[in-house]
Parts: C-alpha cells; sequence; structure tokens
C-alpha cells in the first residue's frame, strides 16, 4: 500500500480541488466530486465513444449492487468492520435508487478490460460512504475504494457479474415488450380471421389462406423467440463473483465465493449460480455469445415481419395494398400526401444494427487471451445496445403500428378472384394437367380461372363456389372428401 498523505483541499483556478493520487502521480480532483483519479485518468484515455456510463443506468446500479453484496459478505466473514460495512451499503442503496449517476464519466468502451469502470464504482461509493461517516471525499485513510469498497475482489470478477445482473434486467424488460408484441398480432389474427387472401411463395400467387393466419404466423414468431429469450437468460445467471483476478479466489475469504453468491442472489432476487470452475468461468464469454445469438435471431425475424407489413402495404394504388398501416407522419418533402412505412423502417435499421452487434460480440470473444478476455466492455456496450434498442423498436412497432393496422377487404377478394393460384386448390378434382392448362390459358387471355372453369363445364359455378370456401381453403381436406361428392358426373380431362 502507497504512504498515505493526510487529506488536503485547496483552491486551484477560483474551483475548490483536492489533490489524490496513485503509482502514476498525482491529480487535482473537484473538492466534491465523488469520482477520483483512477476516473480522471481513465475519461482522458478514452474519448471513444462520447457515451459515458451513466447512460446505462442498469449497468450502474448492478455494480451497486456487486459492492453492496461483497461488503456485506465481508464484513459476515469479520473483514470488514460494521461502520464501514454500513456506510458503504447506504452509498450503494443510494446509487441503486439513482442517485449520484452522473459521476460516472468513464467511456463505456475502453482498455482493460473494465477496470476503470470498477475504480470508477469503487471511488464514488468510498467518497459518499465518507461523507456519511462525517468525513470528506478523498480521504482515503478512514474509507479506501480498493482497501474497502473492492475487498475480496477484482475487476475480472466484479465487472463481468454486474454486467450479468444488468443484462438479466433488460433481458426482462424485452421478454414482456415481446409478449406485449405477440399479443397485438394475435388480437389482429383474430380481427383479421374471415378474411380471405391469397398466399404467396417467391412473391408468385400460391394458394389461398386468410390475413388472420398470416398475422397469426408472426405472433408464433415473437413468442418463439421470447422462450429463446429465456433460455438464453439462464446461462447468464452463472456468474464468477468471487474468483478475483483469473478465478484461483486468490485475496479472497475461502467462504467468500459461495457466500457473496447467495448474498447477491438474495439483494437483486435474481436465480444467479457461482459457476463450478471460476477459472473457466472468468475467461470464457460464450453466455454473451448465446445470447447475442438470440438477439440477432429475434432482430431478423422482426425485419422479415417488417418486410412483409411494408410490402402488403405498399401502393396503395400500385402496390398489393392488401393492409393499411397506420399514418403517423407526412412522408415527403416533395410528394404531398405521400406516406410511408417508417416504423416497420425503423424497426429493420434496429436489426440491422443487432446484427452488427453480433458480430463485434463474436470477434471480442474471439480475441480473448488467455485466463481473461479484456474485450468484455465491447461486448457489454454491444449487448446493452441490442437490448434497449430492440425494447423500444418493439414497443414502437406496437403502438405505432400493430395496433392501427387496418384491412383492405375487397383488394384482398380481388387477390383470390383474379389469381392464377386459385387453380391449385381446384387440382384435386380436375387433375394437375387440366389445371395447368386453363392457368396457362388465363394467363394468356387475362380472364379468370373461375369463368374459364365454368366455361368449359369442367365444374358447376355452385361446385366452385362450394371449393372455394374459405374454410376448405385454409385448412387439410381429407382425400375421401375429394372424390366427386356433386350430383354430376366426374369431369373427363379434355384438351381444347
Amino acid at each position: 500500500m502507497l504512504p498515505r498523505t493526510p487529506y488536503v483541499s485547496f483552491v486551484s483556478n477560483g474551483v475548490p480541488t483536492r489533490c489524490e493520487y496513485d503509482s502514476l502521480g498525482t491529480r487535482e480532483i473537484p473538492a466534491t466530486a465523488y469520482y477520483g483519479i483512477h476516473t480522471v485518468r481513465a475519461v482522458k484515455n478514452f474519448p471513444i465513444s462520447g457515451i459515458p456510463l451513466s447512460a446505462y443506468p442498469d449497468l450502474i446500479a448492478a455494480l451497486a449492487v456487486v459492492k453492496q453484496a461483497a461488503a456485506e459478505a465481508n464484513h459476515r466473514l469479520g473483514l470488514l468492520d460494521t461502520q464501514r460495512c454500513q456506510a458503504i451499503v447506504d452509498a450503494c442503496k443510494e446509487i441503486r435508487k439513482g442517485q449520484l449517476h452522473d459521476n460516472f464519466l468513464v467511456d463505456v468502451i475502453q482498455g482493460g478490460a473494465g477496470t476503470s469502470t470498477n475504480m470508477n464504482a469503487n471511488e464514488v461509493i468510498a467518497n459518499r460512504a465518507l461523507e456519511m461517516l462525517g468525513r470528506h471525499p478523498g480521504d482515503y485513510d478512514h474509507l479506501d475504494p480498493l482497501e474497502h469498497v473492492n475487498l475480496g475482489q477484482s475487476t475480472n470478477d466484479a465487472y463481468p457479474t454486474a454486467i450479468k445482473i444488468a443484462l438479466q434486467v433488460q433481458i426482462s424488460r424485452l421478454y414482456g415488450t415481446l409478449l406485449d408484441l405477440e399479443k397485438a398480432f394475435s388480437k389482429k389474427s383474430e380481427e383479421f380471421k374471415g378474411l380471405l387472401k391469397m398466399g404467396r411463395t417467391q412473391l408468385q400467387d400460391a394458394v389461398p389462406m386468410t390475413l388472420g393466419q398470416e398475422f397469426g404466423t408472426y405472433a408464433v414468431m415473437v413468442s418463439e423467440d421470447a422462450e429463446r429469450l429465456i433460455e438464453a437468460s439462464a446461462l447468464v445467471a452463472e456468474i464468477n463473483l468471487g474468483g478475483t483476478a483469473i478465478g484461483t479466489g486468490l485475496n479472497s475469504h475461502p467462504l467468500y465465493a459461495p457466500m457473496v453468491c447467495g448474498v447477491l442472489a438474495e439483494l437483486t432476487r435474481l436465480p444467479l449460480t457461482s459457476a463450478d470452475d471460476l477459472v473457466e468461468a472468468t475467461q470464457d464469454v460464450g453466455a454473451f455469445v448465446q445470447l447475442s445469438g438470440v438477439l440477432k435471431r429475434t432482430a431478423l425475424k422482426l425485419s422479415k415481419i417488417c418486410n412483409d407489413l411494408r410490402l402488403l402495404s405498399s401502393g396503395p394504388r400500385s402496390g398489393f395494398n392488401e393492409i393499411n398501416l397506420p399514418p403517423v407522419q407526412a412522408g415527403s418533402s416533395i410528394m404531398p400526401g405521400k406516406v410511408n412505412p417508417v416504423i416497420p423502417e425503423v424497426v429493420n435499421q434496429v436489426a440491422f444494427e443487432v446484427v452488427g452487434n453480433d458480430m463485434t460480440i463474436s470477434m471480442a470473444a474471439e480475441g480473448g487471451q488467455l485466463q481473461l478476455n479484456a474485450f468484455e466492455p465491447v461486448i457489454a456496450y454491444s449487448l446493452f445496445n441490442s437490448l434497449t434498442h430492440l425494447d423500444a423498436a418493439c414497443r414502437t412497432l406496437i403502438d405505432n403500428c400493430i395496433v392501427g393496422i387496418t384491412a383492405n377487404p375487397e383488394q384482398l377478394s380481388r387477390s383470390v378472384t383474379n389469381s392464377i393460384g386459385v387453380i391449385t386448390a381446384l387440382s384435386p378434382y380436375l387433375g394437375y394437367t387440366t389445371s395447368a392448362r386453363i392457368a396457362k390459358r388465363a394467363l394468356q387471355t387475362g380472364r379468370s380461372i373461375l369463368d374459364l372453369i365454368v366455361e368449359e363445364g369442367l365444374l358447376s359455378a355452385a361446385q366452385v363456389s362450394e371449393l372455394l370456401r374459405p374454410e376448405r381453403l385454409i385448412t387439410p381436406t381429407d382425400r375421401a372428401d375429394i372424390v366427386p361428392r356433386f350430383d354430376v358426373a366426374p369431369v373427363k380431362e379434355t384438351e381444347r
């Protein structure tokens, strides 16, 4: 431990300051600041994104709860006296409630495997605790950021544990929003269940379906990814707290690791577990990679859904025009009356970002060396952005788009009546060869498939109407039902 000098405050350029020092020298710190010399150095060293830790309140609260759990565990083990422990705990509680966040100044992207983040937290907690003890910030002879707040810890176990706790909060938030999105799609599925339309494959007419089935599919897609998110969160619940520098537990009490994990689980009410092998858990970021993969899957499926919404609403006069997205803003500065699908478009862009974040996380995970991955800051940054932006994108998709979607029944009906694809529903009765001939003739003449079938005497208008009832078109049909069931003899296939 470096020799201590008495706490000194003075005025520099008209501003009250204090002097702090570390192994590299001294720095002047604003006298009332809760951060200290390590934070000041980091702010100068890492002017990268311009985004401070304070932009991620879930992470700051998670850092505070980790430090609170450590203090309580060390106190139970007789390593931290009651007075210091209580002051640290009280300071952490304030931070968890949203106070002092403006003192977390370090850029979220930083070198040092998160050391600067850990130091920032240690200093803010220590200096607020000192105030509670009737001392001045920086009076570290009485309560030290490293000797007391960081007792039994290393950045290498405290920082990733805090990241995982913050991720759990954000995962839970996104999970709830995905369930809301599923409900919104399900409600539209019920609303549109009686509207027959043409299904399409490869952008070509396929077979009839209902608009309700189309939106019901979106509900299922979203619900499946919500479940995958919960599965990924289980992996993120395993922590390495107590492993200190590389997972061996050096400089911590033999009972510290299981005790601090238990205290932390109680404080957070999360199903946290201590890793079986803390050395492995300290260097392996596989849980982050898995979570990122699930977020990418979710983003891509949401983007696909939004592509569909934009296509189905295209036009309105020269496109599909099967549904109407709610108009939320003017679409052009030069084309009067134009309204664009801006909500699906913004969801698409968030999806592109999530895919890029996944690549960043993949490279950062691969780049780790030996007993520690030094690139966890950019992993955390990417995951936090993916989770928060996906959550916001889903919320605006629900509120500003899905709930206000309406259908165009006449256009949907015309798409079925005029489609060549409707012949597929009749081919079991006409035969494939005859059906193909009728389809070709319809394309050549521009006439309706149904008119041609009736004109050639292949089926009567009543028979066609029966076979094209919506309930017959959208559910499996027993082959026994395909044999002629009408009062007329089976039709012979003839070439015309």
